[in-house]
């Protein structure tokens, strides 16, 4: 039963998020923030990533999945609606040695909020597929939970796109942030009534001696991976926020349908929205062949082969030319970084004991957030520089993940 309440959360959480955060970028734009706000805006999410897990992982163990994914998707509806209400709410000039920059409240102020039930609530979903899923089935398990949540990272900005094209970006984005509230409340109020009770393990909170305690208790098995993981993340965080901005505005790709669907041209707003579409139907076409492959094969090389795509991917698309199919194409390739998403989450819950998977899980998303927390300002003042100079580094770290996971090495005498 919890797995498909989970699912059925996912569900709407996700659809309310990618309906709204790939487009963030040019919202802020819009809202004539420059590439370095915006960049600072992706950090700000690398942040809140990094140090919610923990937090949200150990108010979980504490209190029960139930009670702390309702008030984490409180707390998401509620950022939701700031962001619905950042035009109302205004901008603040700050001063800056390359020139003022402009900073809408609403947006920064409401991703504190926004990102509550998608990372605060990491450790207990991680937990909540754990404990309803035999060991030698990790990778299925939540194969099945992700097929659903990106069933809604595909609808969401192809939902997006529709609305775009009708309504244009600055009215039609600001229905769209209303919509995602109103979907966050759904999926709040699905979590409180149809979760089955669970018993809290009632563990007390200890501070930083507790963070210390449970630093050390990392499993053995997850620091290659970690390490990894970290170089990955970091390489394609400079990036990330920034590909709505290439597709829209350094490309200014669109298409146009053929004389059989009625031959009307689709902007680039709305064609980002269709390209992240694509993706996801690969993802979703992908995901669970791939995970029946890690629970035969082991979990490693299914994790490798997609860091190589998060690798390989930024590249691809600033070097591409202004074609719409050769987007298309691009971002059909992006889609099989997913493929390895069930057997990434299994590789880091497998090693957890057993009411301490949500820590464990808020340990490891702590440590690798922390340290890529600066990589979209770092990619913020490079693509102010030059527009492709952002993009340039992410191949470089395929070959030391890949090598660094897959190779063995002695062990330690």
């Amino acid at each position: 039963r919890d797995i498909v309440v989970l699912s059925v959360a996912m569900f709407t959480f996700s659809l309310a998020f990618q309906a709204t955060s790939r487009y963030l970028p040019r919202y802020l734009s819009v809202l004539g923030a420059g590439a370095v706000v915006i960049g600072l805006f992706g950090s700000l999410s690398s942040l809140l990533a990094a140090l919610y897990p923990y937090p949200g992982g150990l108010i979980a163990d504490r209190v029960g999945s139930r009670r702390a994914l309702t008030a984490f998707g409180l707390a998401s509806t509620l950022g939701f609606l700031l962001w619905a209400l950042s035009g109302p709410l205004g901008t603040v000039t700050v001063p800056a040695p390359g020139g003022p920059l402009v900073v809408p409240v609403g947006i920064f102020v409401g991703a504190v909020f926004v990102q509550a039930w998608r990372s605060l609530g990491l450790g207990a979903t991680f937990a909540v597929v754990k404990q309803a899923v035999p060991p030698d089935r990790l990778a299925s398990g939540f194969a099945s939970t992700e097929t659903v949540r990106r069933l809604a990272f595909l609808l969401g900005p192809v939902l997006a796109a529709g609305v775009l094209a009708i309504m244009g970006f600055s009215r039609g984005f600001v229905i769209i942030l209303f919509a995602a509230a109103t979907v966050a409340a759904i999926g709040t109020l699905a979590q409180q009534r149809l979760y089955a009770a669970d018993a809290p393990i009632g563990k007390p909170l200890q501070g930083l001696g507790q963070l210390r305690r449970d630093l050390r208790a990392l499993p053995p098995a997850l620091r290659r991976l970690l390490i990894a993981d970290t170089f990955v993340r970091f390489a394609n965080g400079m990036v990330y926020v920034f590909f709505v901005i290439v597709v829209t505005e350094y490309l200014a790709v669109g298409l146009r349908l053929p004389a059989a669907l009625g031959g009307r041209a689709i902007g680039p707003d709305p064609f980002f929205g269709l390209l992240l579409g694509v993706e996801m139907l690969v993802a979703l076409a992908a995901m669970l062949p791939m995970a029946a492959v890690a629970d035969r094969v082991g979990y490693k090389p299914v994790v490798a082969a997609g860091f190589a795509v998060y690798a390989l991917f930024p590249v691809l698309l600033i070097s591409a030319p202004a074609d719409p199919l050769v987007l298309i194409a691009l971002f059909a390739f992006s889609g099989l970084r997913f493929a390895g998403l069930p057997a990434h989450k299994a590789f880091i819950i497998a090693p957890a004991r057993r009411g301490a998977g949500a820590t464990t899980v808020g340990v490891y998303y702590l440590i690798r957030n922390i340290v890529t927390v600066p990589a979209a300002t770092v990619g913020g003042v490079l693509h102010a520089a030059a527009p492709s100079a952002a993009f340039a580094s992410p191949p470089a770290v395929v070959l030391v993940t890949t090598d660094f996971l897959l190779v063995p090495r002695p062990a330690p005498t």
